[in-house]
């Protein structure tokens, strides 16, 4: 049986090319499950934000210095947004069976995103996000502007 791909969700990259907690949780976990068997693949997603370099190649940098070979990392360098890195992505995983890899509060619209976009995924979250009250805010706003979004078809 085929194992599936992890397609890292970006977060914020910080000055001097620093992975955000955020970012670096994803990608650690998404090691976590490449060491673990449970992926055979990652990609990495995310273009440059407030500070370079991109969240992609940040998400490469930290596979590669936790073991991951390169051929098995690939990254989606132009995205700025969830619907994005997921659009952008979809050539990347044609054909494959896919986990996206994102905090537990922002998964249910990265898993309704991909959905919108024709994508069959499951989502995988490090244990330990514990996202401050502002970010559920933030979170609960953008999934209502999603909603309204795909329902318009204006995405």
């Amino acid at each position: 049986m085929e194992r599936p791909t992890a397609l890292v969700l970006g977060a914020a990259v910080w000055q001097g090319g620093l992975a955000s907690p955020a970012l670096k949780r994803r990608v650690l976990h998404a090691v976590g499950l490449f060491q673990n068997g449970q992926v055979a693949h990652i990609i990495g997603c995310g273009g440059v934000g407030r500070f370079g370099p991109s969240e992609a190649e940040v998400i490469k940098q930290i596979c590669l210095q936790n073991g991951v070979p390169e051929m098995c990392i690939s990254i989606e360098d132009n995205s700025t947004t969830t619907y994005e890195n997921i659009k952008n992505a979809l050539a990347l995983v044609a054909g494959h069976k896919v986990v996206i890899v994102t905090d537990k509060y922002h998964a249910p619209r990265a898993k309704m995103t991909a959905r919108h976009l024709g994508l069959s995924a499951i989502t995988s979250s490090p244990a330990n996000s514990r996202p401050k009250l502002k970010t559920h805010f933030r979170e609960l706003s953008a999934t209502a502007i999603y909603r309204y979004k795909f329902w318009r078809k204006s995405f």
